[in-house]
């Protein structure tokens, strides 16, 4: 009878195997339920999985629960290993590593891992044994995650080239009114005389205070402890309930020194929190503009963050980090001279701006504004045609087609260009017109003189002479700057006003300042304003901002601090003999021409390049006025946004800032 058994085929022996391993891969697998809830304990909501106890509903409130102290921290939750129990196919373990950055530098310093249990469920779903335990090992029911700080010992400080502070933490008098110390019935009546006394509006200060706290110190006004302020202790003290409170605030040396450059602190706004990503909370100092708020991570330094379990019976620390101080920034200002900058500008009404750079080193020495371009920053934001003062980059170019300072040109009172009538500043000397040399024509400012070059200068020549004096060539000075804009392509009219610094041809007070270091060191040069402090990384320098030629002195916002840098510009093809030449000739524009004011200046020769700018729309147009100089190891910028003519308007705030350098 055996004989007679029907013999079963190797093929369907193979067949039945295949089918079999086919099925068992079918199967859900506990790796792919431990990655689900690693990714969702990442994002606090575990509804992709399913558990032995309880829905997903259930564990996500839960989770809130336990996780309601951490404000707005997640973990990073990855699958560090999963065990199946070879004694039992329907159960397994998953070990979950966790990630945290609970100091919100952006890089995890808590570290850890917690094991949690999966069995298979009657459809071979693979589901998860839930306990708090699976967030932290230490974790039982009715414990709690808490996280909480300590703030750093010390703001780093923001620094002068020669290494002193310039905002640092400066004595204050917090004045205002401590309403536990107010007499019964005299609430209104001292807030008022407080009100009065340090210039705030009367009425709306008293409603603050009435609307206060009966335990709360309204604040009305934070004075310099050593200022010559409206108040003095002894005039506050003799208001009943009123005080000045001894406190130190992040200061510049005055309220007005650097302001938009160097930026305020206080204390953080619900947006800044908001955006911080953890790293800031509600009472916390930081930086609100400038470069305080720029380089705000390296200022405030970290967080001291600890981590503790909360239960019914104490708390348990579980994790700490130390607090750190911040580390300083250094600038290249020279605070003497930023100071001498401002007061020169004090009295201009209109926006207006002074930049001085050392051309040696490139170290950008000023970045005043003026109180008319009403905390804007027009010295590095401001978007402005140069006028003349562009005609350094002009004559540059046509020094290329061989031109010399000696050359004759033609410069007639009028040229008409494609129809559009073109013509000198009024006043222009007569004898200065004709067939001229160059350099006269340069020195005198001669409009059809440059306009008559079109034919021979391209557009694309003079953005070339432009750029390699710096104008148009992004620099990364560490933080958002403009450094001018002139189109490669224009023809007829808009070529022509080109050439004298008109058309679409842009630039800021840096800028300008940029060409006439450039020109003074014979060479392009590279500016800079915020340098690495010896020990440091520093934050990256922001590239610079875009053109805009709508943004004027109200320009763009700018970029964050965490931009990369600028690539690297094409290199300069200034020479020597042509930087020569151009210094020739800006010493013929004291020497002979509109800022011959300049050469009474003591010192090194000045020299110079004045300019006038035409813009809006009234008849006739309004000017904007500037002045390039060179002096020594110093070349400066002036610019008056609405201002006569630059000999006029700039000349003098010029001879000013040169003559008080000198000391």
């Amino acid at each position: 009878m055996g004989k007679n058994r029907t013999p079963v085929s190797v093929l369907a022996v193979a067949a039945l195997a295949l089918s079999l391993v086919s099925c068992s891969a079918d199967k859900p697998s506990p790796d792919d339920a431990a990655a689900t809830l690693a990714e969702g304990l990442g994002n606090l909501d575990v509804s992709g999985s399913a558990f032995t106890a309880g829905t997903p509903d259930q564990i996500n409130k839960e989770l809130q629960t336990l996780l309601a102290d951490m404000g707005p921290l997640r973990p990073d939750v990855t699958v560090a290993g999963v065990d199946e129990d070879p004694d039992d196919k329907d159960t397994a373990s998953a070990k979950l590593g966790y990630a945290w950055d609970v100091n919100g530098d952006s890089r995890p310093d808590w570290n850890y891992e917690s094991t949690v249990q999966l069995e298979r469920g009657e459809d071979d779903q693979w589901l998860v044994q839930w306990a708090p335990s699976v967030l932290f090992d230490s974790l039982a029911d009715g414990d709690r995650l808490a996280r909480a700080t300590v703030p750093p010992p010390a703001r780093g400080d923001i620094l002068d080239r020669n290494g002193a502070p310039l905002m640092t933490s400066r004595p204050v008098l917090r004045i205002g009114i401590n309403k536990p110390d107010v007499p019964e019935g005299q609430e209104a009546s001292s807030a008022a005389a407080l009100a009065a006394l340090v210039g705030l509006d009367p009425e709306a200060y008293t409603a603050q205070v009435q609307a206060s706290g009966p335990e709360a110190f309204v604040e009305a006004l934070v004075q310099r402890a050593e200022a010559d302020g409206p108040a003095t202790v002894q005039s506050v003290e003799a208001i009943p309930g009123a005080a000045a409170l001894p406190a130190q605030r992040i200061l510049a040396p005055t309220r007005s020194f650097a302001r938009a450059l160097l930026g305020t602190v206080g204390e953080a706004t619900a947006e800044a929190i908001a955006e911080s990503e953890g790293r800031l909370s509600a009472g916390d100092l930081t930086g609100l503009s400038g470069l305080q708020q720029q380089y705000d991570e390296q200022l405030r330094g970290s967080d001291g963050v600890s981590i503790t379990v909360e239960s019914a019976s104490g708390s348990k620390g579980v994790f700490a980090t130390d607090a750190l101080s911040g580390t300083d920034v250094q600038t290249t200002l020279d605070p003497r001279l930023q100071e001498l900058a401002e007061a020169v500008l004090e009295g201009e009404p209109s926006a207006s701006a002074l930049v001085a750079i050392q051309p040696s080193t490139g170290d950008i020495l000023t970045v005043a504004n003026g109180p008319g371009s009403e905390g804007q920053q027009t010295a590095l934001l401001g978007q402005y045609p140069p006028g003349s003062t562009f005609k350094t980059a002009s004559a540059l170019a046509m020094l290329r087609n061989g031109v010399t300072p000696e050359s004759t040109v033609q410069c007639p009172a009028e040229l008409n260009v494609d129809g559009r009538n073109f013509a000198n500043v009024p006043g222009y000397p007569a004898n200065a017109t004709g067939d001229i040399p160059l350099r006269t024509a340069f020195a005198n400012s001669c409009n059809t003189a440059f306009l008559n070059a079109r034919d021979t200068v391209s557009q694309q020549a003079l953005a070339d002479a432009a750029a390699d004096l710096g104008i148009g060539v992004d620099a990364a000075i560490g933080t958002p700057a403009f450094l001018g804009s002139v189109p490669a392509e224009a023809e007829g009219t808009a070529h022509a006003a080109s050439l004298i610094g008109q058309g679409e041809v842009l630039v800021s007070p840096l800028a300008m300042a940029v060409a006439g270091a450039s020109i003074s060191k014979g060479e392009r040069v590279a500016p800079a304003l915020v340098r690495p402090v010896a020990g440091t990384e520093g934050t990256a320098p922001a590239a610079s901002a875009p053109a805009d030629p709508s943004a004027g002195a109200k320009a763009s916002a700018a970029p964050s601090a965490s931009e990369s840098a600028a690539p690297a510009p094409a290199p300069s093809k200034l020479t020597a003999a042509e930087a020569a030449s151009l210094r020739e000739m800006m010493r013929a524009v004291v020497a002979e021409g509109g800022v011959q004011m300049l050469l009474d200046v003591p010192g090194d020769p000045v020299l110079a390049k004045s300019g006038t700018a035409e813009f809006g729309g009234e008849d006739p147009p309004q000017t904007h006025a500037w002045v390039l100089s060179i002096q020594g190891d110093l070349a400066v910028a002036v610019f008056v946004e609405q201002g006569e003519r630059g000999s006029t308007s700039g000349g003098p705030l010029m001879k000013q800032f040169l003559t008080g350098a000198r000391g």
